[in-house]
């Protein structure tokens, strides 16, 4: 092999290793969320620690957080209420995503809260 063929192949091999590199750092936010809720999306609500995405197909409701940047396991919570219910929650020490979490809200107005860490949003009501 001459050392024209061997760049050749170490700049496959790179570029190889480079586009698997972006793939398994790009966000996992959007993807995430459509594979777990069904419907249209409705609502993002961004923070700093991420974003709470919120679908609606058929009068029911689903919620997740999704982390901005991927850094190990940290402090997750999502929560999803219809008005006059109480809420639907799921906290935990999660690496990727908190939820998916559900309501059957029907034409009730809904609130929504998310948190990473010691970020958080909370949505107040609407989708009235």
């Amino acid at each position: 092999m001459d050392g024209g063929a061997i760049r050749r192949r170490l700049a496959l091999g790179l570029a190889v290793l480079t586009a698997g590199g972006l793939l398994a750092v790009a966000s996992p936010g959007n993807a995430q969320a459509a594979d777990y809720c069904s419907g249209r999306k409705v609502r993002t609500l961004a923070f700093s620690g991420g974003s709470v995405q919120v679908y609606k197909r058929d009068g029911y409701v689903c919620a997740m957080t999704v982390v901005k940047r991927v850094a190990g396991r940290r402090a997750m919570s999502v929560s999803v209420q219809a008005r006059g219910s109480r809420p639907v929650t799921d906290s935990g020490s999660y690496r990727y995503h908190a939820g998916p979490v559900t309501v059957h809200a029907g034409h009730r107005c809904v609130r929504v809260k998310g948190s990473v860490g010691s970020a958080s949003v909370s949505s107040g009501w609407f989708l009235c």
